[in-house]
């Protein structure tokens, strides 16, 4: 699957890169469950990762 970057509405700042790294890192450590990413006056400020656990 390939995603397309939404063009930013503002120059991107150093730290920008490190939240997308959390994020990326975050998903990729999730087999099953989900991530949430809390937003505030458009900055991430929290990412929640909620893993399931499943049985045979």
């Amino acid at each position: 699957m390939k995603v397309t970057p939404i063009a930013p509405r503002r120059p991107a700042r150093p730290e920008d890169d490190e939240v997308v790294e959390q994020i990326v890192k975050a998903i990729s450590s999730v087999r099953y469950g989900h991530v949430q990413i809390v937003i505030q006056d458009s900055r991430v400020v929290q990412i929640d990762k909620t893993e399931k656990v499943r049985l045979a």
